[in-house]
Protein backbone atom coordinates (compact mmCIF):
# COMPACT_ATOMS: atom_id res chain seq x y z
CA UNK A 1 0.00 0.00 0.00
CA UNK A 2 1.23 3.92 -0.74
CA UNK A 3 1.30 5.75 2.27
CA UNK A 4 1.81 9.80 1.98
CA UNK A 5 4.48 11.31 2.91
CA UNK A 6 5.27 10.71 6.40
CA UNK A 7 7.08 14.02 8.25
CA UNK A 8 4.43 16.37 8.15
CA UNK A 9 1.40 17.24 10.24
CA UNK A 10 -0.95 14.72 11.06
CA UNK A 11 -4.44 16.12 9.49
CA UNK A 12 -2.05 17.06 6.65
CA UNK A 13 -0.36 13.23 5.83
CA UNK A 14 -4.24 11.47 6.59
CA UNK A 15 -5.76 13.78 4.10
CA UNK A 16 -3.51 12.82 1.77
CA UNK A 17 -3.83 9.24 2.48
CA UNK A 18 -7.22 9.19 1.92
CA UNK A 19 -6.66 10.91 -1.62
CA UNK A 20 -4.19 7.86 -2.18
CA UNK A 21 -7.11 5.46 -0.74
CA UNK A 22 -9.92 6.34 -2.90
CA UNK A 23 -7.68 8.17 -5.64
CA UNK A 24 -5.91 6.54 -8.93
CA UNK A 25 -2.23 7.00 -9.53
CA UNK A 26 -1.59 9.18 -12.22
CA UNK A 27 0.97 9.92 -14.84
CA UNK A 28 2.54 13.98 -15.39
CA UNK A 29 2.86 12.45 -18.42
CA UNK A 30 -0.17 11.25 -19.70
CA UNK A 31 -2.21 13.86 -17.59
CA UNK A 32 -0.44 16.89 -17.87
CA UNK A 33 -3.64 18.72 -18.45
CA UNK A 34 -3.80 18.13 -14.95
CA UNK A 35 -0.44 19.11 -13.49
CA UNK A 36 0.42 22.45 -11.69
CA UNK A 37 2.87 23.67 -8.64
CA UNK A 38 2.97 21.66 -5.28
CA UNK A 39 3.67 23.51 -2.19
CA UNK A 40 5.96 22.59 0.52
CA UNK A 41 5.66 21.51 3.51
CA UNK A 42 4.87 24.38 6.15
CA UNK A 43 3.56 27.92 4.85
CA UNK A 44 2.15 28.42 1.62
CA UNK A 45 0.93 32.21 1.63
CA UNK A 46 3.36 33.25 -1.31
CA UNK A 47 6.17 31.12 0.01
CA UNK A 48 5.62 28.54 -2.87
CA UNK A 49 6.22 31.81 -5.60
CA UNK A 50 9.57 31.90 -4.32
CA UNK A 51 10.61 28.21 -4.07
CA UNK A 52 8.93 27.57 -7.55
CA UNK A 53 10.88 30.06 -9.01
CA UNK A 54 14.51 28.65 -7.37
CA UNK A 55 13.46 25.40 -8.86
CA UNK A 56 12.55 26.85 -12.32
CA UNK A 57 14.89 29.31 -12.91
CA UNK A 58 12.69 32.29 -13.40
CA UNK A 59 12.18 35.55 -12.89
CA UNK A 60 9.41 36.89 -10.45
CA UNK A 61 7.36 40.01 -11.32
CA UNK A 62 5.37 41.76 -8.83
CA UNK A 63 3.27 45.35 -8.33
CA UNK A 64 2.50 44.85 -12.45
CA UNK A 65 -0.04 47.26 -14.53
CA UNK A 66 -2.43 45.49 -17.29
CA UNK A 67 -1.83 42.40 -16.54
CA UNK A 68 -4.35 39.60 -16.82
CA UNK A 69 -5.07 36.34 -15.58
CA UNK A 70 -5.11 34.77 -19.10
CA UNK A 71 -3.27 36.60 -22.07
CA UNK A 72 -6.20 36.45 -24.43
CA UNK A 73 -9.95 35.76 -23.75
CA UNK A 74 -9.97 33.97 -27.36
CA UNK A 75 -7.68 31.09 -25.58
CA UNK A 76 -10.64 29.75 -24.01
CA UNK A 77 -12.08 28.64 -27.66
CA UNK A 78 -15.31 29.99 -27.46
CA UNK A 79 -17.56 30.24 -30.40
CA UNK A 80 -17.96 33.14 -32.35
CA UNK A 81 -21.48 33.68 -31.15
CA UNK A 82 -20.58 33.30 -27.79
CA UNK A 83 -17.07 35.53 -28.38
CA UNK A 84 -19.12 38.30 -29.75
CA UNK A 85 -21.88 38.29 -26.74
CA UNK A 86 -19.21 38.02 -24.29
CA UNK A 87 -18.83 41.66 -22.17
CA UNK A 88 -16.39 43.45 -23.35
CA UNK A 89 -15.56 44.29 -19.72
CA UNK A 90 -15.73 41.17 -18.32
CA UNK A 91 -12.98 40.13 -21.32
CA UNK A 92 -10.82 43.33 -19.77
CA UNK A 93 -11.33 41.74 -16.70
CA UNK A 94 -9.14 38.80 -17.69
CA UNK A 95 -7.20 40.29 -19.77
CA UNK A 96 -5.88 43.07 -17.59
CA UNK A 97 -6.58 41.85 -14.07
CA UNK A 98 -4.45 44.06 -12.60
CA UNK A 99 -5.89 47.31 -13.28
CA UNK A 100 -8.95 46.06 -10.93
CA UNK A 101 -10.12 46.21 -7.11
CA UNK A 102 -12.25 43.95 -5.67
CA UNK A 103 -14.50 43.99 -2.71
CA UNK A 104 -16.22 40.83 -1.74
CA UNK A 105 -18.99 39.71 0.55
CA UNK A 106 -19.74 36.24 1.59
CA UNK A 107 -22.88 34.12 2.75
CA UNK A 108 -23.20 30.75 4.36
CA UNK A 109 -25.33 27.69 4.02
CA UNK A 110 -25.67 27.18 8.10
CA UNK A 111 -25.35 23.99 8.00
CA UNK A 112 -22.08 23.70 6.50
CA UNK A 113 -20.45 26.84 8.42
CA UNK A 114 -19.10 24.50 11.12
CA UNK A 115 -16.71 22.62 8.01
CA UNK A 116 -15.37 25.51 7.12
CA UNK A 117 -14.68 26.54 10.75
CA UNK A 118 -12.53 22.94 10.94
CA UNK A 119 -10.80 23.26 7.43
CA UNK A 120 -9.81 26.58 8.76
CA UNK A 121 -8.87 25.89 12.16
CA UNK A 122 -6.77 22.40 10.92
CA UNK A 123 -5.43 24.04 7.42
CA UNK A 124 -6.21 27.25 6.27
CA UNK A 125 -4.38 29.52 9.40
CA UNK A 126 -1.36 26.96 9.33
CA UNK A 127 -0.54 27.15 5.72
CA UNK A 128 -1.57 30.52 4.78
CA UNK A 129 -3.90 29.34 2.03
CA UNK A 130 -7.81 29.06 1.40
CA UNK A 131 -8.92 30.71 4.17
CA UNK A 132 -12.47 31.80 4.17
CA UNK A 133 -14.33 33.89 6.92
CA UNK A 134 -16.92 32.08 8.72
CA UNK A 135 -18.67 34.40 9.39
CA UNK A 136 -21.08 36.43 6.46
CA UNK A 137 -20.41 39.40 5.31
CA UNK A 138 -23.26 41.55 3.62
CA UNK A 139 -21.02 44.78 2.66
CA UNK A 140 -18.74 44.49 0.46
CA UNK A 141 -15.10 44.40 2.56
CA UNK A 142 -12.25 45.48 0.06
CA UNK A 143 -9.85 42.65 -0.83
CA UNK A 144 -6.11 42.93 -1.35
CA UNK A 145 -5.53 42.08 -5.26
CA UNK A 146 -2.24 41.56 -6.54
CA UNK A 147 -0.99 39.50 -10.12
CA UNK A 148 2.39 38.05 -9.52
CA UNK A 149 3.98 36.63 -12.71
CA UNK A 150 6.87 33.89 -13.07
CA UNK A 151 8.74 34.44 -16.37
CA UNK A 152 11.77 32.57 -18.37
CA UNK A 153 14.72 34.64 -17.93
CA UNK A 154 15.51 34.11 -21.68
CA UNK A 155 12.50 34.84 -23.72
CA UNK A 156 10.50 36.78 -21.40
CA UNK A 157 7.61 34.41 -21.57
CA UNK A 158 5.42 33.51 -18.57
CA UNK A 159 5.07 30.56 -17.53
CA UNK A 160 3.13 31.03 -14.27
CA UNK A 161 0.54 33.66 -13.44
CA UNK A 162 -0.23 34.17 -9.71
CA UNK A 163 -2.97 35.23 -8.33
CA UNK A 164 -2.82 36.51 -4.91
CA UNK A 165 -5.79 37.77 -2.84
CA UNK A 166 -5.69 38.68 0.98
CA UNK A 167 -8.42 39.57 3.29
CA UNK A 168 -7.50 43.49 3.95
CA UNK A 169 -8.69 43.90 7.52
CA UNK A 170 -6.39 41.38 8.64
CA UNK A 171 -4.04 40.23 5.97
CA UNK A 172 -4.61 36.54 5.96
CA UNK A 173 -4.29 34.94 2.64
CA UNK A 174 -7.65 33.52 0.63
CA UNK A 175 -6.55 32.30 -2.70
CA UNK A 176 -3.13 32.31 -3.54
CA UNK A 177 -3.54 30.28 -6.93
CA UNK A 178 -2.31 29.67 -10.35
CA UNK A 179 -4.31 30.48 -13.23
CA UNK A 180 -3.97 29.06 -16.67
CA UNK A 181 -5.92 27.38 -19.85
CA UNK A 182 -5.92 23.56 -20.08
CA UNK A 183 -6.97 21.30 -22.26
CA UNK A 184 -8.87 18.42 -21.17
CA UNK A 185 -8.26 14.69 -23.13
CA UNK A 186 -11.69 15.67 -24.81
CA UNK A 187 -10.08 18.46 -26.35
CA UNK A 188 -12.48 21.19 -24.42
CA UNK A 189 -10.58 24.26 -23.42
CA UNK A 190 -10.76 25.34 -20.09
CA UNK A 191 -10.47 27.54 -16.85
CA UNK A 192 -7.53 25.87 -14.43
CA UNK A 193 -6.89 27.16 -11.02
CA UNK A 194 -3.61 25.72 -8.60
CA UNK A 195 -3.98 25.89 -5.22
CA UNK A 196 -0.74 24.59 -3.96
CA UNK A 197 -0.87 22.75 -0.57
CA UNK A 198 1.97 20.84 1.44
CA UNK A 199 3.19 17.92 -1.22
CA UNK A 200 0.65 18.54 -3.47
CA UNK A 201 -2.60 21.09 -4.57
CA UNK A 202 -6.40 21.26 -4.77
CA UNK A 203 -6.69 21.82 -9.00
CA UNK A 204 -10.00 23.28 -10.11
CA UNK A 205 -10.76 23.29 -13.98
CA UNK A 206 -14.00 25.07 -15.27
CA UNK A 207 -15.84 24.91 -17.83
CA UNK A 208 -16.72 28.19 -19.64
CA UNK A 209 -19.60 29.23 -21.31
CA UNK A 210 -21.32 32.91 -22.65
CA UNK A 211 -25.00 33.81 -20.68
CA UNK A 212 -28.09 35.27 -22.65
CA UNK A 213 -27.04 38.97 -21.54
CA UNK A 214 -23.03 38.64 -22.12
CA UNK A 215 -21.90 37.07 -18.53
CA UNK A 216 -19.43 34.40 -18.39
CA UNK A 217 -20.02 31.11 -17.31
CA UNK A 218 -17.59 28.97 -15.24
CA UNK A 219 -18.37 25.63 -14.24
CA UNK A 220 -16.52 22.49 -12.83
CA UNK A 221 -19.61 20.09 -13.11
CA UNK A 222 -17.75 17.56 -14.75
CA UNK A 223 -18.81 13.88 -14.68
CA UNK A 224 -15.86 11.48 -14.61
CA UNK A 225 -11.78 11.72 -14.36
CA UNK A 226 -10.62 14.08 -17.04
CA UNK A 227 -13.84 16.37 -16.92
CA UNK A 228 -14.12 19.37 -15.73
CA UNK A 229 -13.97 19.19 -11.86
CA UNK A 230 -12.34 19.43 -8.58
CA UNK A 231 -9.25 17.28 -7.82
CA UNK A 232 -6.44 16.71 -5.24
CA UNK A 233 -3.22 15.83 -6.46
CA UNK A 234 -0.58 14.77 -4.48
CA UNK A 235 2.96 13.52 -4.59
CA UNK A 236 3.59 10.18 -1.80
CA UNK A 237 6.30 9.34 0.16
CA UNK A 238 7.77 7.34 -2.70
CA UNK A 239 7.21 9.69 -5.34
CA UNK A 240 4.21 8.34 -6.71
CA UNK A 241 1.67 10.84 -8.03
CA UNK A 242 -1.95 10.23 -7.18
CA UNK A 243 -5.47 12.43 -8.01
CA UNK A 244 -8.75 11.94 -6.55
CA UNK A 245 -12.08 13.59 -8.76
CA UNK A 246 -14.22 15.05 -5.97
CA UNK A 247 -17.11 15.08 -8.11
CA UNK A 248 -19.40 16.15 -5.35
CA UNK A 249 -17.97 19.46 -4.58
CA UNK A 250 -18.45 22.20 -7.18
CA UNK A 251 -17.77 25.50 -7.99
CA UNK A 252 -19.81 27.76 -10.08
CA UNK A 253 -18.39 31.30 -11.35
CA UNK A 254 -21.01 33.67 -12.97
CA UNK A 255 -19.08 37.18 -14.31
CA UNK A 256 -21.09 39.72 -15.44
CA UNK A 257 -20.95 43.64 -16.43
CA UNK A 258 -22.49 46.88 -15.82
CA UNK A 259 -21.54 50.52 -17.21
CA UNK A 260 -19.02 50.96 -14.46
CA UNK A 261 -18.15 47.57 -12.77
CA UNK A 262 -18.05 43.81 -12.91
CA UNK A 263 -19.84 41.58 -10.68
CA UNK A 264 -18.87 37.90 -9.83
CA UNK A 265 -21.11 35.31 -8.38
CA UNK A 266 -18.74 32.54 -7.13
CA UNK A 267 -21.24 29.14 -5.57
CA UNK A 268 -19.77 26.51 -4.48
CA UNK A 269 -22.26 23.28 -3.54
CA UNK A 270 -21.40 19.70 -2.45
CA UNK A 271 -23.94 17.19 -2.74
CA UNK A 272 -26.06 19.60 -4.81
CA UNK A 273 -26.49 21.43 -1.88
CA UNK A 274 -24.93 25.38 -1.59
CA UNK A 275 -21.99 25.48 1.02
CA UNK A 276 -21.77 29.24 0.97
CA UNK A 277 -21.71 32.61 -1.92
CA UNK A 278 -19.21 34.81 -2.88
CA UNK A 279 -20.42 37.90 -4.37
CA UNK A 280 -17.58 39.92 -5.83
CA UNK A 281 -17.68 43.71 -7.33
CA UNK A 282 -14.96 44.47 -9.20
CA UNK A 283 -14.16 48.26 -10.21
CA UNK A 284 -11.09 49.64 -12.32
CA UNK A 285 -8.32 51.36 -9.90
CA UNK A 286 -8.32 55.08 -10.14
Amino acid sequence: MSLAYPMQKFQDWFTQQWVIIWGRKINPIDESWLFGPFGNIGSIADDFIVQLAKDEGLVIKRDLTSQGLIPSIEMLNLSDTELNRLSKRVIDFYESTSNYKLGFAVKWNSFFRIFGVLVNTLFSKRIDQLFIPTKNIKESKEVNSEIITLSDPKSNEVKYTVWFRTFKPNGQVIFSGVYSICTLPTGKQCVKTVFPLPKGNVTVIMSPSVGTNGELILDSSGKKFGDAGFYFVLNDSKGNYWSLNHRSFRDKLIISSNDTSVFAEHTQTLWNQRILQFNYEIKPKK
